[in-house]
């Protein structure tokens, strides 16, 4: 049972044996076709029927078909034409990601049937410039310390392109930079990539950071590029030493100066950056304890402060050397040297002394006149001791130098004691230190009244009315003028100025208070004998000598006008009723007249029951 079963064992394995080696024999060489990627899609690669002699007509029957070997199915072949075309559009960097050979091929089997052949096909997808260069990362920094020697090298990162050949990355290009340029190297597997060469020596203080453009080239045609940004910065080394702005330095302090007033704040400048930038002040072996002692130096900032009270008398000048160091590994320094004068302070005020002021004075004093003599002094020296004595602008009084510091107040402009009755004059002395001092009195000048104003009337020409046939002793006006002057100088006394009407003086028809200026009637007056009487008032002070209008041309004229009771003016009255007055009041139109009456109106209006307040002149 056993050897029956090999037996059919080794039977069968003869038989598929005997079929392999007939499968084999029917297998025909190898068909190379190159065809590029990216076709479109129906392409024809090849007449496939022609290239191995088959007859186009019995493809069908024979049912010839295309597999491709461990791929997808991008070509097929036309069973009615026998071509073999695009049948999906093939990208060769999809294909072959690998480039670690330039070609790239697509294995297929054709196979026919009755009797059945198999065809072995070779299909190489030709490389195309589809794809430009680029970098992984699109901006690369780098940190280069300035000290770096020339010729330095830093590496890059390189651009990669999937194409192969001539389409892949060929060559690099830097943009324009004096201290950099790029060096091309060929790696192991072909692939190209550039270092960055120093060619000049970096200066962070100079330039701190440098800004680059890479670019990659194939040499596909056409050809394409990509770029990538290099940003270099440069690192700092302490190469600087900090430096003030001056060699030497003078300043000038106030002797009595507050302790912790600033005397200098010195400034040193360091062009490197962090550690290396920062600096602190010290003073050198060269400035004495005194000094040291005298001013304090702040370490941070360079302030120089007064630490004690400070004598003019007792230095005039300090010298000093400040040194500036940084706090760089390698600390490097700078110095500068200081001279602080003392200023003698003007600590003394300048006096003034009045010798002889005389007030009250009369306000017709004559200009020129002396009213005072003051004298300024100041124990100072130099400008602190130069005092300058002032009064108040405006007013009518000057001062003149009589001799050293002695100075003489005199009148300038009229004075009159109406406009202004006194004055408050300020004597300001000042000295001419820095800052100035000063120092002032105050005396005030009286001005005594002189007779200098004529009495006035506010008008020059009155008229008063009066009704015939008076009482003896009627008031007929009140007048009154003004004079602005004091006490007598002032005190008014009225006159009639003497004139005869008809043989009659005036004083035997009127007569006036001579202290308040009311003005009497002293008889009886008839408008037939007499209609109107002109004649002249004066007014008189009291002062020595008195002023007065004694001239017609500055007295004032009075005319008094009698009125005659059978001609009173005639009243023309008219009511007017009105329905909407709730207390049914009779308004009243008064019209004088210039002819009389034919009839009295008033009688007539109290006829018609109205009342009425009529005032005439």
């Amino acid at each position: 049972m056993t050897h029956h079963i090999k037996q059919l064992f080794w039977k069968g394995y003869v038989t598929v044996f005997i079929f392999f080696a007939a499968i084999m024999n029917s297998v025909s060489a190898v068909s190379h076709y190159s065809v590029p990627e990216e076709m479109e899609e129906g392409s024809v690669v090849a007449n496939l029927a022609a290239d191995l002699g088959l007859d186009v007509k019995t493809l069908n029957t024979r049912k010839m078909r295309v597999d491709v070997v461990a791929n997808k199915k991008y070509l097929d072949v036309n069973k009615d034409t026998g071509e073999l075309f695009i049948l999906e559009r093939i990208d060769r960097e999809f294909l072959c990601p690998w480039k670690t050979t330039t070609s790239c091929f697509l294995k297929l089997d054709a196979t026919i049937e009755n009797p059945i052949r198999m065809f072995n096909i070779e299909v190489e997808i030709l490389d195309i410039n589809d794809n430009a260069p680029h970098f992984r990362r699109g901006t690369m920094h780098l940190d280069i310390s300035e000290s770096s020697p020339i010729g330095e090298r830093f590496s890059l990162n390189n651009a990669v392109d999937p194409d192969v050949g001539t389409n892949s990355v060929k060559n690099y290009h830097l943009s324009s930079s004096e201290h950099f340029s790029i060096e091309i190297q060929t790696g192991r597997d072909g692939t190209k990539f550039a270092d960055l060469i120093l060619k000049k020596a970096l200066d962070r203080e100079q330039q701190a950071v440098h800004n680059l453009i890479l670019t990659a080239v194939d040499s596909g045609v056409p050809t394409r590029t990509g770029t990538a940004s290099i940003i270099v910065r440069v690192l700092d080394v302490n190469d600087n030493a900090p430096s003030f702005d001056k060699d030497k330095y003078v300043v000038d302090v106030m002797e009595n100066s507050p302790i912790g007033s600033l005397v200098i704040k010195l400034n040193a400048t360091d062009l490197d950056e962090g550690s290396n930038s920062d600096v602190v002040y010290s003073y050198s072996l060269y400035t004495s304890e005194r000094t040291q002692n005298m001013f304090n130096l702040n370490p941070e900032n360079g302030e120089i402060r007064v630490k004690e009270m400070i004598n003019y008398e007792d230095l005039k000048f300090y010298e000093m050397e400040v040194i500036a160091s940084d706090k760089g590994s390698n600390s490097l320094s700078g110095q500068c040297k200081l001279t602080i004068q003392v200023t003698d302070m003007n600590d003394n005020h300048p006096e003034i002394s009045i010798k002889s002021f005389q007030s009250p004075i009369k306000e017709n004093t004559p200009t020129d006149t002396v009213i005072a003599v003051v004298s300024v002094s100041d124990k100072d020296s130099g400008d602190n001791g130069v005092v300058d004595l002032h009064i108040p602008q405006n007013m009518p009084f000057k001062l003149r130098e009589s001799s050293d510091n002695y100075y003489e107040l005199v009148v300038s402009q009229p004075l009159d004691r109406e406009k202004v009755p006194e004055y408050d004059i300020t004597f300001t002395v000042t000295d001419r230190g820095s800052p100035p001092l000063s120092d002032n009195e105050t005396m005030t000048l009286e001005l005594l009244d002189v007779n200098d104003n004529v009495p006035q009337f506010p008008q020059s020409f009155y008229t008063i009315r009066v009704m015939e046939n008076n009482a003896p002793g009627a008031l007929l006006s009140s007048l009154t003028a003004f004079d602005p002057d004091l006490h007598e100088n002032q005190y008014l006394v009225y006159f009639i100025l003497e004139k005869e009407i008809a043989n009659t003086s005036m004083s035997m028809l009127f007569s006036i208070n001579p202290e308040n200026g009311k003005l009497y009637a002293l008889k009886t007056f008839d408008y037939e004998i007499e209609k109107e009487f002109l004649f002249h008032i004066e007014a008189r002070d009291s002062g020595s000598p008195p002023l007065t209008m004694s001239h017609f041309d500055n007295s004032i004229s009075l005319s008094v006008s009698l009125w005659d009771r059978d001609l009173l003016p005639c009243i023309r009255c008219s009511t007017d009723y009105r329905n909407d007055n709730p207390l049914d009041l009779l308004v009243l139109l008064i019209q004088w007249l210039s002819s009389p009456c034919e009839q009295n109106p008033i009688v007539g209006c109290l006829k018609a029951g109205c009342t009425a307040s009529l005032h005439y002149e």
